[in-house]
């Protein structure tokens, strides 16, 4: 049971803050460190200090870790280019020795497109098709050839497809609970399919939905990874549990039904739920980003208890 935290830098975190976290997320044992893809602040707050880039972010903590995976959750596929995220992805790769899983979708938060100026188009899904077929495609031509791609969105013609990344194949994540053409998506190019804050039995409904469309896609059933990413709030006892939603907004009964929180003990039970609906890797959202002690409570006492 692999366990990640991931985090949502634009409720207000400096690269400073996110270096703490992912240190601690290596020190503690945890498997990775993710982030979201998000230029603005949702909800109240003032997002203080301001937005930081995730691939410029992960590109530093590549060079301050050693172990842990890195990745996004998901990358906005609005806010780049497929040619240019594939070289930004593939040097990042190569910055960390080879840690890097990439995470991608369509692109969703209008605002803030609309606050730094990016353009928002009403057709995203096609975008995202052709985008995992040419970032995938230059990657995975061999050396000394080219690449090109004729779509209706990305026309590429006689690519070097330079860089490499150091992995033979970074591990490709594709998430969300579109009843058809997303698990048709993940099958083609997913390593690893994540169900983003849903119910256990919302889960059990879109994992079977994706295991079918792995076999009609002629893949084992064991080549595809599944996941959830859920907010965690751990305490000792109901007054830490209390302290920590408290902290961020949050009703601690609220928490307990959408998201993993309570006792060690609730928790690891609840993990154990989502499990046997096939989840074998989960993503814990920390939104307090300064309560470490947190980090090392999820550490001892969830995570030990998973193995």
């Amino acid at each position: 049971m692999d366990l990640r935290i991931f985090t949502e830098p634009q409720q207000g975190a400096s690269y400073d803050t996110l270096l703490a976290v992912a240190k601690a997320t290596e020190d503690l044992g945890f498997d990775a460190f993710f982030r979201s893809d998000h230029y603005l602040v949702m909800g109240d707050g003032d997002g203080l200090p301001g937005p930081t880039d995730a691939w410029i972010t992960l590109a530093g903590l590549a060079r301050e870790t050693s172990r842990i995976k890195l990745g996004t959750l998901m990358t906005a596929g609005t806010f780049r280019l497929p040619g240019v995220l594939a070289i930004q992805v593939a040097q990042v790769d190569r910055m960390s020795g080879g840690r890097v899983e990439f995470g991608l979708g369509a692109g969703w938060y209008e605002a803030e497109h609309t606050a730094y100026g990016i353009p928002f188009p009403k057709e995203k899904f096609g975008r995202l098709e052709e985008q995992l077929a040419v970032v995938t495609g230059l990657w995975g031509t061999p050396p000394g050839e080219t690449f090109s791609f004729d779509g209706t969105h990305y026309q590429l013609k006689d690519s070097p497809a330079l860089p490499k990344p150091a992995q033979a194949k970074i591990p490709v994540l594709v998430g969300g609970m579109g009843a058809k053409r997303t698990p048709e998506l993940a099958a083609r190019y997913a390593d690893e399919f994540n169900v983003p804050f849903a119910s256990i039995e919302d889960t059990a409904t879109q994992f079977a939905r994706v295991r079918e469309a792995v076999r009609a896609a002629g893949r084992g059933a064991r080549e595809m990874v599944y996941s959830n990413a859920l907010v965690a709030v751990v305490g000792k006892d109901d007054a830490e549990v209390a302290r920590r939603a408290s902290s961020i907004g949050r009703e601690v009964d609220e928490l307990k039904a959408n998201g993993l929180a309570g006792s060690p003990a609730e928790v690891v039970d609840k993990i154990g739920r989502y499990a046997e609906q096939g989840a074998t890797r989960f993503y814990l959202q920390i939104l307090d980003l300064d309560d470490l002690d947190h980090l090392e409570l999820i550490s001892s006492e969830v995570q030990s208890q998973l193995g």
